[in-house]
């Protein structure tokens, strides 16, 4: 949303709808020199305009805002004098109205106020049509720069002395103020959301409770009947279905596959959009709720599915909302979100919830790319088709390869050969733990495996997948190399610690290692904090405030131990060769500091 200023500018000499601007900048109301309006704007319908006009208007409506944005940002600016003039609403003078496609009609009033000296759009518009530059502010600081357009805030110059002096800032309020005082405009908050189209529909959409009256032909017929007697809908004059009318549910069709009839496939069912009501015929609304009034609020229905009498209880609500986690790719969950909160605030509104928002954390899952680097696409002909990874490598492999190539939010380049990978990662799982034997593990494993654990628990919370993955590779390396063999013991804790990422291959282990129960019923496994501290720690050694190399000591060492150590070390001798320490330094775990002369 724009929170800003309207300004009315009233026609001059003519009788029609004054034209309304909206502006962020009121400060720069008195340096306006023309108006532009887009070439939707109703107004060019009700004035007589040349055929110049005409044919520079037929041609903007006939491209796309999003062309008519990309040719105003690249080229020369176009547009077409109207031949008419509105008056400043603070000052009175005439401003010539001229319309322009950079202008869009979808949004504001369609129209905006030219002040050449402190836009750049508009400082090229008026280069292109030869109109003044009033400069009306000028910087804070340094001497004004009259050969460009200023878009920074400053001081209001040429303004009247009124406002002259003032800041930007005032400058806004007071003009503002000045507007609401005379009728002529005041604050307002503009919103860029855009008109909900009611695209995509389909017959199981949501029916909407409007009906219309019906005008026959032949009003003097008896027992008149919509379904066989000429008529037409007085589509002008929707009637709300009332409160004890609802829900307002659909017919069962067989067929309901669209036609040509525009109406929808509902209008072919005469016997559900006719009816009578205290003897006078009516027709119902055909068209439905589109896709996202279904998907907008299905997470409330989730929490109360078998529930007859209402969408869901308040009890269900108090209890499971609102949402923890809502994952969706930015291209479609921008829009969804957008409507789903919305919907969201209705019923908060309305006091169906007492949850003022519906999710509590939102990620975007990054787009997988296509080898190329390229967004996938038939036309580029770089699209996977995940049937064939899963054809050739298992649907594990899949799911991996798609967790380990970066971090969630990323977007990414698929890599085909890279899956191998992976697969051979699963197969030395696989060995390690069908290789497992009952033998105790060492500590160094135990603070492995513990240390893993905590890692993969707290990446699978925080959906750090891929470094969850690469944890779970390091332990299995190291399980591998024993000598002895793997712990039994550890490679259940494998099983368990795969089983997200790779649950066909977590169900194998977990069933080879003698479980004849699904490991999905088993506890989460979990670490013990004692060893996740080390026994030893490798520190800086610094001689003189500078380091000079490293040593590997125990937590418990005391400082003459270090100093002991790193007196050993052939780095640190060669600096310490005839001198005297003086000073040491010693923070146990972290850091030893010798001075020495």
């Amino acid at each position: 949303k724009s929170t800003g200023t309207t300004a009315v500018f009233e026609l001059d000499g003519v009788d029609g709808e004054p034209v309304e601007v909206f502006t962020t900048r009121a400060d720069t109301l008195f340096g306006v020199t023309f108006i532009t309006l887009a070439p939707e704007h109703p107004l060019l319908t009700t004035l007589k305009v040349s055929d110049e006009v005409k044919a520079y208007v037929e041609a903007s409506v006939n491209k796309s805002d999003m062309d008519r944005t990309k040719e105003s940002g690249k080229g020369e600016k176009t547009g077409a004098f109207t031949g008419y003039y509105a008056k400043h609403p603070l000052t009175g003078e005439k401003v010539p109205i001229y319309v322009g496609d950079y202008v869009l009609g979808s949004y504001g009033s369609g129209a905006v106020m030219g002040v050449p000296a402190h836009d750049t759009r508009d400082w090229d518009f008026a280069d292109v049509f030869g109109l003044e530059k009033k400069f009306v502010v000028a910087p804070s600081e340094g001497e004004l720069n009259e050969e460009e357009a200023l878009t920074e805030y400053g001081v209001a110059i040429n303004s009247g002395e009124e406002f002259d002096g003032l800041t930007s800032e005032e400058t806004k309020k007071a003009v503002t103020g000045k507007l609401a005082e005379k009728n002529l405009g005041g604050e307002k908050v503009q919103y860029k959301l855009r008109d909900w189209v009611f695209s995509r529909q389909r017959y199981w959409g949501e029916p909407i409770p409007i009906y219309f009256p019906i005008k026959f032909e032949d009003e003097g017929k008896a027992d008149l009947d919509p379904k066989v007697d000429a008529h037409e809908i007085d589509y002008d004059t929707p009637i709300a279905v009332s409160e004890d009318e609802l829900p307002l549910r659909l017919p069962e069709m067989d067929d309901f596959r669209p036609g040509d009839d525009p109406s929808g496939c509902l209008a072919r069912n005469l016997e559900w959009r006719y009816f009578q009501k205290d003897g006078v015929w009516y027709a119902r609304e055909t068209n439905t709720m589109p896709q996202w009034a279904g998907s907008c609020w299905y997470y409330f229905r989730f929490t109360d599915p078998k529930n007859n009498d209402e969408a869901f209880s308040k009890t269900a609500d108090e209890h499971w909302m609102p949402v923890d986690l809502y994952i969706g790719g930015s291209e479609h969950a921008v829009l969804h979100l957008l409507y789903a909160r919305f919907w969201h605030q209705v019923l908060y509104d309305a006091g169906f919830t007492k949850h003022p928002e519906p999710f509590q954390k939102l990620i975007h899952q990054g787009m997988i790319l296509g080898s190329d680097g390229e967004k996938m696409s038939k036309s580029r002909g770089n699209v996977v088709n995940p049937d064939d990874i899963v054809g050739d490598n298992g649907a594990d492999a899949l799911r991996l390869y798609e967790m380990f190539m970066g971090p969630l939010e990323a977007v990414k380049p698929w890599q085909t050969a890279q899956v191998t990978g992976v697969v051979k990662f699963m197969n030395k799982l696989y060995r390690t733990v069908r290789n497992s034997k009952d033998v105790d593990m060492d500590d160094e494993t135990k603070k492995i495996l513990n240390k893993t654990i905590k890692k993969v628990t707290e990446d699978i919370e925080s959906l750090s997948y891929n470094t969850a993955i690469s944890a779970l590779m390091v332990l299995v390396n190291h399980l591998a190399s024993l000598k002895e063999g793997c712990p039994k013991e550890a490679a259940e804790s494998v099983a368990l610690l795969v089983s997200p990422f790779a649950p066909h291959l977590g169900e194998e282990c977990w069933s080879m290692l003698g479980h004849e129960e699904s490991l999905a019923y088993h506890p989460w496994v979990t670490y013990d904090e004692k060893y996740l501290v080390d026994d030893t720690v490798k520190m800086g050694v610094q001689v003189n405030g500078k380091t000079r190399g490293e040593i590997e000591v125990s937590m418990e060492a005391s400082q003459d131990e270090a100093v002991e150590l790193a007196q050993g070390v052939e780095k640190v001798q060669n600096f310490l060769d005839g001198k005297k320490i003086i000073k040491v330094i010693f923070v146990p775990g972290r850091i030893l500091n010798i001075v020495a002369k």
